[in-house]
């Protein structure tokens, strides 16, 4: 798929108003609805914004962008596209602008080019951190920064010991949800149904059913790759709660006592606000919410093959064993 700018014109206003960060005046917009009278959020949309999740210095306080902002991103976008050089993942995009350089996400193999990438959107949110106000995440605590210092540390001296010393999206079992990383397989799905609602992501294809049903979640001692979700309706908003998460499913610690708290609000024909705070003792010091706009796309979803660990694995494993192999003849030969 070839790179194109898009610049969602809802936000390309000469004013920016506090409750238009969004396609259109809510007060105008006539909800479709279900044949059972809820929203009607089904269809595929896309998180493609180049909108990062913490507010880079350069913006200072400012909560959204302006126009001379906008045009700026928009020349800049531009000359990065056309030169179609390699794959710019995630944030990639906003510090190849700032930096005027464009740094390979693979610089190995560069297997990766720009063809591969989705179109990106310029909404006008500086951060997709909306609290706390100043658009970073808390502080992590103490016991997280221990963590991920002893994981890189485990992961230098043991790259390859077994396959669960190698990363759960390189093993094909999955990049967490709802995962929020925008420009490369960052299609959702929604499905819904009187007590249901699914949620399809196109990375690793997983698929979250939410009931929405008063019940509660699982007994506390089940523990799930993805977390217990409940769903209600709050007016016109989509509200998913998640528990039970699986100290397997994240690096950090006490996961399981993560909750995860989603609003999904129809607000325009082509736009899905998302709201997500999340309440993760283990790792920040107190929660923090995001804001995204997902935008409608006549797009489908595309199969998500992964390989790369799965099929390679094998040959993961007994690289590492040739190179300790290799290692250990040579300190016999000295």
């Amino acid at each position: 798929m070839k790179n194109t700018v898009k610049i969602c014109s809802a936000f390309i206003v000469t004013s920016i108003l506090a409750v238009a960060a969004f396609a259109q005046d809510s007060s105008n917009y006539s909800m479709p609805r279900t044949i059972d009278g809820h929203p009607d959020l089904q269809g595929v949309w896309e998180n493609n914004t180049i909108t990062p999740v913490e507010r880079p210095e350069v913006f200072g306080d400012k909560e959204y962008l302006t126009d001379e902002d906008v045009n700026f991103l928009q020349t800049r976008l531009t000359e990065i596209e056309s030169a179609g050089e390699d794959a710019l993942f995630g944030e990639g995009v906003l510090q190849a602008i700032f930096a005027n350089e464009i740094t390979s996400y693979d610089p190995t193999t560069g297997n990766y080019d720009s063809q591969w990438m989705a179109a990106r959107t310029i909404h006008r949110r500086t951060s997709q951190i909306i609290d706390p106000p100043n658009g970073q995440f808390p502080p992590r605590t103490e016991e997280a920064i221990a963590a991920a210092r002893d994981l890189a540390e485990h992961r230098r001296l043991h790259p390859a010991d077994t396959w669960e010393d190698r990363p759960l999206g390189e093993r094909c079992v999955s990049f967490g949800a709802p995962r929020l990383s925008a420009g490369y397989n960052s299609y959702w799905q929604i499905v819904q149904t009187k007590q249901t609602v699914a949620i399809i992501q196109e990375m690793t294809h997983d698929v979250r059913i939410v009931p929405l049903i008063d019940n509660p979640h699982v007994d506390a001692n089940v523990k799930l790759w993805h977390g217990d979700s409940r769903g209600w309706w709050e007016g016109d908003t989509l509200v998913v709660e998640t528990t039970n998460y699986s100290e397997r499913s994240s690096t950090s610690p006490r996961t399981v006592e993560k909750v995860n708290v989603e609003r999904l609000t129809r607000v325009g024909d082509n736009a899905l606000q998302y709201q997500l705070t999340s309440k993760d003792p283990g790792n920040y010091t107190a929660p923090y919410t995001r804001e995204i706009i997902f935008d409608k796309t006549p797009d489908k979803i595309y199969e998500y093959a992964c390989h790369e660990g799965n099929y390679g694995m094998t040959y993961i494993l007994s690289g590492h064993r040739a190179e300790e192999n290799m290692a250990a003849e040579a300190a016999a030969q000295n």
